[in-house]
């Protein structure tokens, strides 16, 4: 019993540990990790993965999406999107998704972590954070996902992208955008220089 109380010291409220940041103080790891899973305070979010609940007046604080990836991944470096970000673009999109998409270096499939489904796609390069111009890159690159009218967003898109063809949009472009995202970017850049000229 000494031992689970000294276990107990090194846990904080709303952090995720993995069993193996666990094992450094503890020598009986999985029945330590057992007894606090059924007595509390911890909570099991998949194999391998416990999170110790932070409370709140209105009960239990779920933990932060980038905490639990963290863990999952043993990384930071990730970037957390969502296809409702598509929304803020102004560019027609309205649906609601209940996904949320870990771009990263070293997972690539459906996960579900705290009783949330993320999906974790392999990229090669990713922002350290998002911004307007990554959106409509990446809304672009998936488009072929979304349950929304394409041709009415590739239209939306045209317009917005067209007025902002400037060297830091096209930084990002040549970044994060895939083959078929680049070739109409270029396709819409050629319509407009031809009915300037």
């Amino acid at each position: 019993m000494k031992a689970l109380e000294e276990l107990k010291k090194h846990l904080k409220p709303g952090q995720v540990y993995r069993r193996a940041d666990l094992e450094l103080w503890s020598t009986a790891v999985d029945r330590h990790l057992k007894e606090l899973v059924n007595e509390g305070p911890l909570q099991k979010m998949s194999q391998g993965l416990y999170y110790y609940p932070a409370k709140a007046s209105f009960g239990e604080v779920p933990p932060e999406d980038e905490k639990l990836v963290a863990a999952f991944l043993k990384s930071e470096d990730f970037l957390l999107t969502s296809p409702n970000l598509y929304n803020s673009l102004g560019v027609g999109t309205t649906q609601l998704y209940n996904t949320c998409v870990v771009y990263n270096h070293k997972r690539h499939g459906r996960f579900e972590l705290g009783g949330k489904m993320f999906d974790f796609r392999l990229k090669h390069k990713f922002p350290k954070e998002l911004s307007e111009e990554f959106l409509l890159v990446d809304l672009l690159n998936n488009l072929n996902q979304l349950a929304e009218d394409k041709a009415s967003i590739l239209n939306n898109v045209k317009v917005k992208v067209l007025g902002r063809l400037e060297a830091g949009f096209k930084r990002v472009v040549n970044a994060y955008a895939g083959e078929r995202t680049k070739s109409l970017l270029n396709e819409w850049q050629s319509e407009e220089s031809l009915a300037h000229a």
